[in-house]
């Protein structure tokens, strides 16, 4: 037995599931990883989604619901941000059509 040769591993993560009809957010599941000492969904952040279109505006406002009152304790600042653009990309990946 030995040890890994690396150790990474996300400092912030989203996995999700978001619906789309007729050009809007119908239903959304998110799960954030890194942001608490466990995996946390957050409905106020899911809500935020519903009945608005899948673009970058969308993200920022059920970033702002996820963040409202997200304080770095100094080493983990950069958390803030990383988990704004995470968002972005992950509702951006959920709802890309192919």
């Amino acid at each position: 037995m030995r040890d890994r040769s690396s150790y990474a591993f996300a400092l912030v993560s989203v996995a999700g599931a978001v619906a789309v009809e007729d050009g809007r957010i119908s239903s959304a599941q998110l799960a954030f990883g890194g942001l608490a000492p466990r995996p946390w969904r957050d409905p106020a952040v899911e809500q935020a989604l519903i009945g608005r279109m899948p673009d970058r505006a969308a993200a920022d406002a059920a970033a702002d619901v996820l963040l409202e009152g997200a304080r770095g304790h100094g080493d983990n600042d950069f958390k803030i941000p990383l988990a704004r653009r995470t968002l972005r990309r992950a509702l951006r990946s959920l709802t890309e059509t192919t």
